[in-house]
């Protein structure tokens, strides 16, 4: 018997990935970027198993035993298996043996907060370390279990190439910068919804595309344009840039899913009261020190600098006040003195009690990794 466990992280996408050019192969429209979320607070953990005595193959999430009749994790299984076959690493007999899964998020499922990218990148990266040949490029087996999990393969910021060729070898993610690259940077991640979501991210996408002539002028038009800009703003840590081009993106992102028939609703009340926080902050400061964006889900991540993190949390803890505030399960992650935040605008005030479920103080972090 063989047993490997490793954990991978959870990235949040600043140029959105939104649309296939081939549903079976998931090649996208367009390229994306992301941010890899640090897994001491945002992660998924996975150990796989195998050995001759095991009779099929076996899959459990989050305690709960689910079908491994679906036809992204056999490919995912085959393609490792195929790769590991030609690299010599591995007895081939063990290539044969079924496997055993148990795989665990420390996060909401299915609720807009890429568990399904950090899943299947901690699928394939496990497989990848049972069998030898993890040092392998292997985003692009990833891309097969889900789009974003290319992504979450390396640490920093990503950007995941579209492609061109018509078997996809050529749509893979690379490293932009290192995790240390930008220290200052952070994410607060503002949990509105952790309940799952209403329309997959498979199935808005699928629409859109049949539906949506937006969708169609942002991947050829738009999305180039805004990946240019923010990856030089990236290489010159300009965040006034790089905020600008987040939102920008986020919200023709969701433009796109409005102008989808009939339309696919991500946002609500409370993610619409987010953003007008964010701009209103900016407007004071005069200048871009928090920027929003908003994956296929209600919550919104906050990229913003060290410096502005207890500004922006004293601000977003006044226009969401919460009775949990003060509680260590509601502000998790890098820890926050609440009564140390300082005192936010008085031009701010209550939106409503209780919106926000928790809110995760987060940092960019490394790619996956070995445990055992």
């Amino acid at each position: 018997m063989l047993s490997v466990t490793c954990i991978a992280p959870v990235n949040i996408a600043v140029i959105k990935y939104w649309g296939k050019r081939d549903e079976d192969l998931i090649l996208p429209l367009n390229d994306s970027v992301s941010a890899t979320l640090s897994t001491d607070h945002l992660c998924t953990k996975t150990t796989i198993t195998t050995s001759d005595s095991l009779t099929e193959n076996k899959i459990v999430l989050n305690g709960k035993e689910e079908s491994f009749e679906n036809p992204r994790l056999i490919r995912c299984l085959e393609e490792v298996r195929k790769k590991a076959d030609a690299a010599n690493k591995c007895r081939k007999d063990i290539l044969k043996w079924n496997i055993k899964v148990t795989t665990e998020n420390n996060f909401p499922t299915a609720a807009g907060l890429a568990s399904s990218a950090s899943g299947y990148a901690c699928f394939v990266y496990t497989l990848a370390c049972l069998y030898g040949i993890e040092d392998q490029e292997i985003s692009s087996i990833a891309r097969q279990g889900s789009g974003s999990a290319c992504r979450s393969l390396y640490s920093g910021f990503v950007q995941w190439r579209k492609g061109e060729l018509p078997d996809g070898s050529d749509s893979i993610a690379v490293q932009l910068t290192p995790a240390d690259f930008w220290p200052e940077m952070r994410i607060i991640v503002l949990v509105v919804n952790d309940m799952r979501k209403k329309t997959s991210s498979t199935g808005g996408m699928s629409t859109s595309v049949k539906t949506s002539k937006l969708l169609k002028h942002r991947a050829e038009r738009c999305v180039p344009e805004h990946t240019a800009q923010l990856v030089e703003a990236l290489k010159g840590k300009d965040f006034e840039t790089f905020g600008k081009i987040t939102m920008q993106d986020s919200n023709q992102f969701h433009a796109v899913c409005l102008d989808t028939f009939p339309p696919c609703v991500y946002m609500n009340d409370t993610s619409h009261a987010i953003v007008t926080l964010v701009h209103r902050f900016n407007d004071l400061k005069k200048d871009i020190r928090v920027a929003y964006t908003f994956d296929a889900g209600p919550n919104a991540c906050l990229y913003l600098l060290e410096k502005d993190v207890p500004e922006v949390l004293a601000t977003v803890n006044k226009v969401f006040p919460n009775d949990a505030l003060g509680s260590p399960e509601y502000i998790k992650g890098i820890p926050v003195e609440v009564s140390q935040l300082p005192a936010a605008d008085e031009q701010f005030c209550a939106n409503g009690q209780n919106q926000l479920k928790y809110i995760i103080n987060t940092r960019v972090g490394e790619g996956p990794k070995r445990l055992a």
